[in-house]
C-alpha cells in the first residue's frame, strides 16, 4: 500500500526503500502531510514524501489521493520548523485550529522571482470561494507595489500582463472556475502552505518558487479539506490596491468580484504538488 517514487528512492537509497516497502520502517498510522487527517499505511495507499533542506532531510507520509510520492526541497528553517511541528503535534493540537482560523484571512508575504525583473513583495490571503455550488480553496496574491516589466524602470504596473504571458487567465466572473495554468502548482506540505511554484527555467530542472512563505502559512481545516477533495487550488492575482487585506471570506469575495468587474483580476487552477 506504500508508494516510493524513483526520486525518493534515489535520495534514501535502495536498501532503505526496500525496508519501507517491506513495512519495517513504516509508522502504521500517520498524520497526512498534506491534509493532516489520519492515515494508515496498512489499509490505504500512502505516498512517501521526502522533505530535503540544506542539511536535514525528513521522511513523511501522505494519502496517495492527496499528493504523490515526491521529493520536496524546502529551506532549512522551514524543515526545522516542520520537525518541531511533528514532534510537538500532541501539545499543539489544542491550539492549531485557533492559529489556523486566525491565519485564514491574515496575509503573509514572500518574495517573487520571475516573471518580474526584480524581487517584489507579495501579499497572500487564503480563503474558500464558492464556485458552481462547490467550495474551492483559493489563494489571492497582491503585490505591495507596482511590478515593472524586465528591462524597464518606468512607473507602470505590468503585473497582470506578465502573469497572462505566463498562462494566467483574465477573470470576468468569479462564479466560474478558472482554467488551469500549465506547469504551475501549489506546495501544501505538513498541512501548511509553503509556496506557489512556476515551471522550471529549463527542461529537466526543478520548478521555481514564484512565491514562498517566509514561514509556512497555516490554513484552516476547511481549506485543507477542500484542497484534498479537489486536488487543486484556485490562485487569483490582482495589482496593488485592488483587493486589500480582507478580514472575512465574504468581504474577500466582494473584493474579488469588484476586481473582476474592473478588469484587474487574473486567475488559474493549480494542482497540489511539490517539486
Amino acid at each position: 500500500m506504500l508508494d516510493v517514487s524513483d526520486a525518493v528512492r534515489a535520495e534514501i537509497g535502495e536498501a532503505e526503500a526496500e525496508r519501507l516497502l517491506a513495512g519495517e520502517n513504516t509508522p502504521g498510522e500517520y498524520d497526512c502531510t498534506s491534509c493532516r487527517s489520519r492515515g494508515n499505511t496498512s489499509t490505504e495507499r500512502t505516498s512517501t514524501v521526502l522533505f530535503v533542506g540544506e542539511e536535514t532531510a525528513v521522511l513523511a507520509f501522505a494519502h496517495a489521493a492527496c499528493i504523490p510520492s515526491q521529493v520536496v526541497t524546502v529551506s532549512e528553517d522551514q524543515l526545522q520548523g516542520a520537525v518541531r511541528t511533528l514532534t510537538e503535534a500532541d501539545q499543539q493540537a489544542e491550539t492549531a485550529e485557533a492559529r489556523s482560523s486566525a491565519a485564514q484571512a491574515a496575509p503573509t508575504v514572500g518574495t517573487a522571482p520571475e516573471p518580474g525583473p526584480r524581487q517584489a513583495v507579495l501579499g497572500v490571503t487564503c480563503g474558500q470561494v464558492l464556485i458552481e455550488d462547490t467550495l474551492h480553496p483559493a489563494i489571492v496574491v497582491e503585490p505591495t507595489s507596482p511590478i515593472a516589466r524586465p528591462g524597464t524602470n518606468g512607473p507602470g504596473d505590468d503585473f497582470l500582463p506578465l502573469l497572462i504571458e505566463h498562462g494566467f487567465h483574465p477573470v470576468t466572473d468569479v462564479a466560474q472556475l478558472p482554467p488551469p495554468v500549465t506547469g504551475w502548482s501549489v506546495l501544501l506540505a505538513m498541512g501548511q502552505l509553503h509556496a506557489v511554484l512556476q515551471p522550471p527555467a529549463s527542461p529537466g530542472t526543478q520548478p521555481v518558487a514564484w512565491w514562498q512563505a517566509h514561514q509556512p502559512l497555516a490554513v484552516t481545516e476547511g481549506w485543507r479539506t477542500a484542497a484534498a477533495r479537489n486536488h487543486t487550488v484556485v490562485v487569483y492575482a490582482a495589482p496593488v490596491g485592488s483587493i486589500g487585506q480582507q478580514p472575512r471570506e465574504d468581504l474577500l469575495r466582494e473584493a474579488l468580484e469588484k476586481a473582476a468587474a474592473d478588469g484587474v483580476l487574473v486567475a488559474g487552477t493549480m494542482p497540489l504538488a511539490g517539486t
